[in-house]
């Protein structure tokens, strides 16, 4: 099966959201501060179909995670915010428009059924209502030769690293303290994996830390 390779920025006090998230602010408050590290990256800007932006070591690792995923693991929360019944949610169609800057497929998890959704640019977002096991099988099978990347929320990389699915958590840790919100490694049971660091890179805006797994 593919690698599964957590990549996720978080806080120097821990947490990968601020609190009080809304529709306005779904990162929470202050928490969108925690991406500015990667908004000027050249490899960044050009997912999304921006020129310029600046070449250095943090745009270099952007750009590794970009052309190795080959698809992507979410949770129901992180594309939409919401919760329920589709028809219920006010932002039922995600947060990233007609041309999100994925790329590949995406798989998201949720408790309600819904036919897939084809955007522009290669993303295609499916939905999946048996399980993180039936999610990455499924993501794998769309990755082909290239990694699965799990982007979260929180909830979803706690019920992989519980499950013992994930196989490499890549850090960037932002030089900010957010005081409060969303945690990325709570919750983890009573025998948390151990972890192996493969590599630290620094920069003055953003430290990158990779860990392999240990099960």
């Amino acid at each position: 099966m593919a690698t599964l390779i957590c990549d996720i920025t978080m806080s120097l006090d821990g947490f990968v959201a601020g609190p009080n998230p809304t529709l306005e602010e779904p990162l929470g408050e202050g928490g969108d501060r925690l991406h500015q590290w990667a908004y000027d990256l050249e490899s960044w800007r050009k997912r999304h179909g921006l020129s310029g932006g600046t070449q250095n070591v943090d745009s270099g690792i952007v750009d590794e995670w970009l052309t190795t995923t080959g698809a992507i693991v979410m949770g129901r929360r992180m594309f939409s915010g919401g919760q329920g019944p589709w028809e219920d949610d006010p932002n039922a169609d995600g947060w990233w428009g007609d041309e999100p800057a994925f790329g590949v497929p995406v798989f998201v998890l949720t408790h309600h059924a819904r036919d897939p959704v084809p955007k522009q640019g290669g993303t295609t977002f499916n939905f999946v209502t048996d399980g993180i096991e039936s999610a990455l099988e499924q993501a794998a099978e769309a990755a082909g030769n290239r990694a699965v990347g799990l982007s979260g929320g929180a909830d979803v990389v706690q019920q992989y690293l519980r499950a013992g699915l994930l196989d490499e958590l890549q850090i960037h840790v932002a030089p900010l303290l957010l005081g409060g919100g969303v945690r990325l490694l709570d919750n983890l049971g009573g025998d948390p994996p151990e972890l192996d660091c493969t590599r630290v890179v620094d920069s003055p805006a953003v430290t990158h830390l990779r860990y392999r797994i240990l099960r």
